[in-house]
């Protein structure tokens, strides 16, 4: 398994006059309650509250909530126990796939995906208050249709390989995006804050991002520069930073969705609760995506041990080049290159590190 290459993008923050953000009716619920006593965080030689230190993501809380569990905001002990053996079970069984029937796929074996300490918040999704994302639009349901038709049955894996923009950016280790850089996926879940007068810096470990966000109050950038990780423009509201990010690429997905839209908009609320613990509060409107806003909320834990190292995503990933190679000679031979759907087999072999 190989780690990211960090790689550094400014962009500016402008924090005076945001817009008020969508109410987190469900967020309380899931957050731990410190309104009788709240924790006051210490403050950073030039005076704002420090947020600092390596803050790696909670892998163990879906992104969803499960139906069975309605309006439920957390498991009980026994709950949180089945859900753990699940886990496991499940990691058991793709392990097993692996070994035997030595599938080629472009994801991971189920040994390389890390897990984190039990959490009984059921999903990440507090806001509806059900913890499921809001139905598509039409329209997002259209770009959603047009992408999933262009993959195979795995999530990056492309139904055709005629060139490398078969594949999503994600494979092409291009980027993961805004929202989802802040959020877990197989591994290498690191979240790094590191602040300077005037700026705040968020490294993520996965794909290698680093966005600077100045606290300055300056605007946005004009509508003509867009971005995958957008742009960034935050505030302190009392001891809590809350960043405002805008100017969107419109090749991004969050939460399973197509492509957003340049509507795409993203508050991100950044509490310190305790002095080992975290708050992230983010709420995700892009009305030609969903018909309404959504709102997460992920419990961070600081790990003073957690080291980001460079993840050099390219550096001896051959998936992308061997499934070109695969697809030219299976064509010579009068081979079919497409995915077989019904039996989720892929005739392409390959090896790689994704």
């Amino acid at each position: 398994m190989h780690h990211r290459l960090l790689l550094s993008a400014a962009a500016a923050l402008s924090a005076a006059l945001l817009p008020a953000p969508v109410p987190l009716a469900a967020q309380t619920a899931a957050a731990p309650s410190r309104a009788a006593n709240p924790y006051t965080p210490p403050k950073t030689p030039w005076g704002d509250p420090d947020l600092q230190g390596q803050w790696p993501a909670n892998a163990n809380i879906p992104m969803q909530r499960p139906l069975t569990l309605a309006e439920k905001g957390s498991l009980s002990p026994e709950e949180l126990a089945r859900r753990e053996e699940q886990f496991r079970k499940q990691a058991d069984a793709d392990n097993e796939e692996f070994v035997s029937k030595g599938t080629a796929t472009i994801n991971p074996p189920g040994y390389w995906v890390e897990h984190t300490k039990p959490n009984a918040q059921t999903s990440l999704v507090v806001d509806p208050p059900d913890g499921r994302i809001p139905a598509l639009t039409p329209d997002g349901q259209k770009r959603l249709k047009e992408l999933r038709g262009g993959l195979g049955p795995g999530e990056h894996f492309p139904a055709v390989v005629n060139s490398w923009e078969d594949f999503d950016i994600y494979s092409r280790c291009i980027s993961r995006g805004m929202l989802s850089s802040m959020l877990p996926t197989l591994y290498n879940f690191g979240n790094q804050i590191v602040q300077g007068p005037g700026y705040v810096a968020i490294r993520n470990e996965m794909i290698h991002e680093t966005r600077l966000i100045a606290l300055d109050g300056r605007p946005h950038v004009g509508p003509g520069v867009r971005a995958y990780m957008g742009d960034s423009r935050g505030h302190w509201e009392g001891n809590r930073l809350v960043v405002e990010t805008t100017n969107f690429n419109g090749k991004i997905g969050i939460g399973g969705s197509g492509p957003t839209t340049d509507e795409l908009r993203i508050v991100e609320r950044f509490t310190r609760t305790a002095a080992d613990e975290l708050s992230y509060d983010v709420t995700i409107s892009d009305p030609g995506t969903w018909t309404k806003p959504w709102s997460i909320h992920m419990p961070y834990k600081l790990d003073p041990n957690y080291v980001v190292y460079e993840y050099a995503c390219h550096e001896g990933n051959y998936m992308m080049l061997n499934a070109l190679k695969g697809a030219r000679e299976l064509e010579k031979a009068g081979l079919d290159t497409k995915v077989d759907r019904d039996n989720h087999e892929r005739p392409l072999s390959g090896s790689g590190q994704k």
